[in-house]
């Protein structure tokens, strides 16, 4: 579960680069790490939707528990992600502050998600399904993402 909370951790790092490019105004780079985020966030959601929830709810019986919740969350987070792609891609002069505004609801969004997991979804997978690192493909060395070039 460390590996799944780092994930969280990185993805917020390039999120905080993107938003830091943002108010210097460097649409370009707030572009190049909003794609690498993108790519860490899909990354990260796969490991939970194809592999996490399917074994907590084979584990538990729990078909309409906290991994509905959290599918729901996910789909939300995405939308939310879609819109502020859109807005650093703009041309505009209030484009940065467009998806500043977009970032810091995005950011929001993510962090309760991030606690709802690591507080209570993380430790109910880790008392309900058996040998969970190999279920979720993480009992490697590495830590990354699998969505970047450091593999």
């Amino acid at each position: 579960m460390k590996k799944l909370v780092l994930q969280h951790l990185e993805c917020d790092e390039q999120l905080n680069r993107c938003e830091a490019a943002l108010h210097k105004g460097d649409m370009a780079a707030a572009a190049r790490n909003f794609a690498l985020f993108s790519q860490q966030l899909d990354a990260h959601f796969a490991v939970e939707e194809e592999r996490l929830f399917p074994a907590l709810e084979k584990a538990t019986g729990m078909l309409h528990g906290p991994t509905v919740v959290m599918r729901a969350e996910h789909a939300e987070i995405r939308n939310l992600r879609d819109e502020a792609r859109a807005a650093i891609s703009e041309e505009a002069a209030k484009a940065a502050e467009h998806a500043l505004a977009i970032l810091d609801t995005l950011n929001v969004l993510i962090q309760q998600h991030n606690i709802k997991e690591e507080n209570i979804l993380y430790p109910m997978c880790g008392g309900s399904i058996p040998d969970l690192e190999t279920v979720l493909g993480m009992n490697t060395g590495s830590t990354c993402c699998g969505a970047c070039s450091c593999s």
